[in-house]
């Protein structure tokens, strides 16, 4: 039996199995482990906060809705019971939080492993793709982003909440700056100065709507953009 076969129940299926020795899970060790914890415990406090802006952007979305970087599972709350829920997440130590949310939850739910870099998925197969705090993370922005200008149908809707780097020339951009290595290394890879809104800007979609606002976070990553593109 794989580890996924394992971990997911009747709830949710996954299109790739991961066999128990597979370097993946030989990678993600105790901090691959830790960091799904920290997720499924979340930060109540910023939750609280943000909710509204996740019921606006997420809880409208109809159809196939595909979630980058799902983690435990942290906006499952948000969306309508009615969609087909497909979530990509890399970290296997994640899997089990997050299917017993959307399960608890009534979702139409499905996982593949994959990252955002090289979606799992068919071209225009998706009717809006979401992530949370998730673009800081990855290796490639440019990359992430193409996938999900791929994987929408035309029309189809990205909706999004980052951090991102505070206005340049700022106290706290200098903090992002002098601080990155170390965050990386203790926060998955997060980079704190990545200009995402820029790069959304830049992806080549057909509109795109974002606004600036400060979470109730450490400084470093309390700059955050918020909003919607479409392919």
């Amino acid at each position: 039996m794989s580890v996924l076969d394992a971990i997911l129940r009747p709830a949710m299926t996954s299109s790739t199995t991961i066999p128990v020795g597979h370097p993946l899970l030989r990678r993600a060790r105790w901090l691959k482990r830790l960091h799904a914890r920290l997720h499924a415990i979340g930060n109540a406090s910023y939750e609280r906060a943000v909710a509204a802006r996740k019921r606006a952007l997420f809880g409208t979305l109809r159809g196939v809705v595909v979630e980058m970087g799902a983690a435990a599972g942290a906006n499952l709350e948000h969306f309508d019971r009615g969609i087909r829920y497909v979530a990509v997440e890399p970290n296997a130590f994640a899997h089990d939080f997050l299917c017993e949310r959307a399960r608890a939850l009534g979702l139409d739910a499905s996982l593949h492993v994959g990252a955002a870099e090289r979606l799992p998925l068919a071209d225009a197969s998706a009717d809006a793709v979401v992530c949370s705090l998730v673009l800081c993370t990855v290796n490639d922005v440019a990359a992430a982003l193409a996938e999900v200008r791929r994987v929408l149908k035309p029309r189809g809707v990205f909706a999004f909440i980052e951090h991102v780097a505070a206005p340049a020339g700022s106290g706290t951009r200098g903090l992002q700056r002098a601080l990155r290595a170390p965050w990386m290394l203790i926060s998955d890879g997060c980079r704190p100065d990545r200009d995402t809104a820029g790069a959304i800007r830049a992806a080549g979609f057909s509109s795109v709507e974002i606004a600036h606002w400060e979470a109730p976070l450490p400084a470093i990553v309390r700059p955050h953009i918020s909003g919607v593109a479409v392919r």
